[in-house]
């Protein structure tokens, strides 16, 4: 098993030679909380990679096709986030069966109320748009040690509770893992070798309505 291989998904404790703070030298660590967290780095500009080791001739080969432009880019986008109002005009895929097999005429109390077709049909669109929880995309800048260095990273819709009565909130139920290049140092100082390897990252891909 390689070395790319055995450090995927594993975070490695770096103590810088003199100094009693930790740093956390590789990102990201296995987490049910998404998006990963900001990475704590050690501010030594030694551990950054140097201007021949960023030749991005030799970086394109070394991912290969594992590079996706939609989700990484190697110089900064621009930063525009994906609207949620867009997200949530924009319904994906056929309508839920929780929502679509609702039952409008019957009513807590027992009675039965008629309602008609176009009523029902504008109902039940209206409450999958409003209980709909897209994944909002940001453009984030991960460093130099990483390449690419920026990713579209996603998060789940926040700005309102996504149930009717209010209560429930979008939260992340799937995700996609991104390959990326980490440059990574192993020992101190002038006994120090540093290389490019490959680490997962894990994007959010979708979010739904939940307690």
């Amino acid at each position: 098993m390689g070395l790319s291989q055995t450090l995927l998904f594993y975070v490695l404790l770096c103590v810088h030679l003199g100094v009693s703070q930790h740093y956390l030298r590789l990102r990201p660590s296995p987490s049910d909380h998404l998006p990963v967290p900001d990475l704590k780095e050690d501010p030594d500009p030694e551990y950054d990679p140097r201007e021949q080791d960023l030749a991005e001739r030799t970086l394109r080969k070394k991912l290969g096709s594992l590079f996706d432009p939609n989700f990484m880019s190697i110089s900064s986008p621009m930063l525009v986030n994906l609207s949620a109002s867009d997200n949530q005009v924009k319904l994906q895929g056929p309508m839920p069966n929780e929502i679509k097999k609702l039952d409008l005429t019957e009513t807590p109390y027992g009675k039965r109320v008629k309602v008609g077709k176009k009523a029902r049909r504008k109902f039940l669109q209206w409450l999958w748009t409003y209980t709909h929880c897209p994944v909002v995309y940001t453009w984030k800048d991960l460093g130099v040690r990483f390449w690419p260095r920026y990713i579209k990273e996603g998060n789940c819709f926040s700005e309102r509770s996504c149930s009717f009565p209010e209560g429930m909130s979008c939260k992340p139920v799937k995700s996609i893992n991104k390959i990326f290049l980490r440059w990574y140092c192993q020992g101190f100082l002038r006994q120090k070798y540093c290389t490019w390897i490959q680490v997962q990252y894990p994007i959010i891909s979708e979010c739904k309505c939940s307690c």
